[in-house]
C-alpha cells in the first residue's frame, strides 16, 4: 500500500495482463504524408504556402526513427498511461511496458503543466537488436528483421518482464496537447522545455529558416545515416510556429504542416550459395 506509480520498483515489471486495454487519444495521432524527392518538397511547401501567403516560415528537422510511435499522458506530475498508436484514434494500453524503459520519467517536476501528453518513438538501437537476435537463435526463435518489427514485438508483450529484459529507448518527438499552462509559441521551444522536464530529445534536431537548409539536411542525413547507432528512414519536416501549425490544420489523416522526407531504400548485393530440394508427399521436387 505504499507502492508510488513512479517508484523505481514499477520498471521492473508487472504481473502478466491477459489483453491489453484500449486507450482513446484525447488528440489523434495522425500520419504524415511523404516526400521522396527535392521536387516532391517544393510541391509541399508551395501548397502550404500558398494557404498562408505572406508568412515567414522556418523549420524544424527531425531524424524519423524507425520504431514505434507511443503516446505518454502524465497527470499530478505522475506517468498515467502509455499506449500506442493503434489507428491514430485509439491504441492499445501498454503502460506496464513502457514503464520498463529507463529513459521514459516516470514523474516530472513541478513546472510540467497539471495534466500534459508527449509523443515519441520506442526504438531498439542497432547493438541491442544484434544482442537480441543472438540470444533468440541460440533459443532456436525466429529472429527479428529490422528493429522496428523488434521495437513493435518488445512493446507488446503480454508480459512486462521480457520487455524489461530488452534495451529499448525512447525518443520524445512533440507535445501532443497541454492543460493548466501555456506552452511554447514554436515547436523547437516546446521541445526544449520539455527536455527540461527530464525527457529524452534528439540531439540530432536542427532550425532550419527556408526551404533551401531543409533539402541540406536531408541529402546530409541520407550520406551519414549509417554512422547512427540506430535506424533511421528519413527526416521529419515541421513548421516551426505552432500558430501557423494550427492554421494550416490537416487534409485528411495528414497534418499539412509537416511531411516526412523518405530515403531510398537501403539496397545490398547478395550472392546465391545453393539451392536446397525437398521432395514432395507426391514425389515432386521443390528448391
Amino acid at each position: 500500500d505504499l507502492v508510488s506509480p513512479d517508484s523505481p520498483t514499477q520498471r521492473v515489471g508487472a504481473e502478466p495482463v491477459s489483453a491489453f486495454g484500449i486507450v482513446v487519444h484525447p488528440r489523434p495521432l495522425l500520419s504524415l504524408a511523404n516526400a521522396f524527392s527535392d521536387q516532391e518538397l517544393d510541391a509541399w511547401y508551395k501548397r502550404i504556402t500558398g494557404l498562408i501567403p505572406g508568412q515567414d516560415i522556418d523549420f524544424v528537422c527531425e531524424l524519423k526513427i524507425d520504431g514505434l510511435a507511443v503516446a505518454l499522458t502524465y497527470g499530478d506530475r505522475i506517468m498515467v498511461t502509455g499506449a500506442t498508436r493503434g489507428n491514430g484514434y485509439q491504441g492499445e494500453n501498454i503502460t506496464q511496458n513502457l514503464k520498463t524503459i529507463r529513459s521514459i520519467p516516470l514523474s516530472v517536476p513541478s513546472t510540467a503543466p497539471a495534466k500534459f501528453e508527449v509523443r515519441g518513438e520506442a526504438y531498439l538501437p542497432k547493438k541491442g537488436l544484434s544482442k537480441l537476435n543472438e540470444e533468440r537463435a541460440d533459443e532456436g526463435l525466429p529472429l527479428f528483421a529490422n528493429p522496428r518489427n523488434a521495437a513493435a514485438g518488445s512493446v507488446r508483450q503480454l508480459d512486462p518482464r521480457i520487455t524489461a529484459r530488452r534495451p529499448l529507448d525512447i525518443f520524445i518527438y512533440a507535445l501532443g496537447w497541454a492543460e493548466g499552462m501555456q506552452m511554447p509559441s514554436t515547436h523547437w521551444e516546446t521541445m526544449q522545455y520539455l527536455k527540461s522536464l527530464g525527457f529524452k530529445i534528439n540531439p540530432n534536431m536542427a532550425r532550419c529558416k527556408d526551404l533551401d537548409e531543409v533539402k541540406d539536411c536531408c541529402h546530409g542525413w541520407a550520406e551519414r545515416r549509417e554512422e547512427l547507432p540506430y535506424d533511421i528512414d528519413g527526416l521529419v519536416i515541421k513548421v516551426n510556429s505552432i500558430a501557423l501549425q494550427e492554421e494550416l490544420g490537416f487534409v485528411g489523416h495528414d497534418p499539412r504542416w509537416a511531411i516526412a522526407y523518405k530515403f531510398p531504400a537501403v539496397q545490398g548485393t547478395t550472392r546465391l550459395l545453393d539451392i536446397g530440394i525437398n521432395v514432395g508427399r507426391t514425389g515432386s521436387l521443390n528448391p
